[in-house]
């Protein structure tokens, strides 16, 4: 009888697993679909022949960018190089925001001096700066880096500073009474009530350090920069590249989401034990 019973269990949680899982594959599934199939319709249809080479259907993207070795090497060659550029960019942002928010919650007149410059910051237009960076950096990789880490720094400093203040003031009254010093406090209360805001900054963050990283490679196209922004750039000079232009693309995307899967799983790992 108790065979029996864990068996149904068994049989019950592996039908629910696979109903789960199938409900969250199926809907990408879907919109994937429609999507190659809005590309096919575009491709052949709606594109003029004297511009089919803008939207080449998918197989040949496929085909010519993934299949061919030649290429395919270029393309990872590329994606290793822009990888590199947006680790570092990030690492770098998140501990310069990190560090910069905690000094603003910890006084207020330190916040009023700095947030507005980090705003500034924000709002600087970065195609209009890339060049500038170009001539007083050099072109090379310390340039690219520096342009990841001005356009991914800000939302690490906003939403950690409103996590470090969003503790409830009935658990900074409780750690007054106890005594707790400001280290202890920032330690043991304001940290851990920071942490799902601060993550939610670093999955922003992945995703516009991928963007800066490649604006950069745009701009700083001297010496032999190995980069997918360098390889788009190049191929748009040759008609016959386009496939290698979406294949590019393509991998730009992929780095970006995987950067932004890895901070929110690293974010649910890291708040389980203190959030619902």
């Amino acid at each position: 009888m108790a065979t029996t019973t864990a068996s149904s269990t068994y049989q019950q949680a592996s039908v629910g697993f696979v109903r789960k899982l199938f409900a969250s594959i199926w809907p990408p599934a879907a919109t994937l679909t429609i999507f190659v199939g809005i590309w096919y319709f575009v491709s052949y249809v709606v594109l003029p022949a004297r511009v089919e080479y803008i939207l080449p259907p998918p197989h040949e993207v496929v085909e010519v960018g993934m299949l061919t070795w030649n290429n395919f090497k270029t393309i990872l060659e590329g994606l290793w190089g822009t990888s590199q550029v947006v680790l570092i960019g990030l690492a770098i942002s998140t501990a310069l925001g990190t560090l910069t928010a905690v000094l603003m919650s910890q006084a207020r007149w330190i916040e009023r001096t700095l947030y507005p410059y980090a705003v500034a910051l924000q709002a600087i237009p970065i195609v209009a700066i890339v060049p500038l960076i170009g001539v007083f950096w050099d072109y090379g990789f310390n340039s690219r880096v520096l342009v990841t880490i001005i356009i991914s720094i800000f939302p690490i400093i906003s939403n950690t500073v409103f996590g470090l203040r969003s503790a409830e003031p009935n658990l900074h009254d409780l750690m007054t009474l106890n005594g707790a010093g400001r280290l202890k406090r920032l330690w043991k209360l304001q940290f851990p009530s920071a942490m799902p805001a601060f993550f939610a900054g670093l999955r922003i963050s992945a995703g516009l350090g991928v963007v800066g990283t490649i604006v950069g490679e745009f701009f700083f196209s001297r010496g032999d920069i190995k980069g997918l922004g360098r390889l788009i750039t190049k191929a748009w000079q040759v008609q016959a590249h386009a496939p290698q232009i979406y294949t590019a693309i393509f991998f730009c995307c992929a780095l970006g989401i995987v950067l932004f899967w890895f901070a929110g799983g690293t974010g649910k790992l890291a708040t389980r034990h203190w959030q619902e």
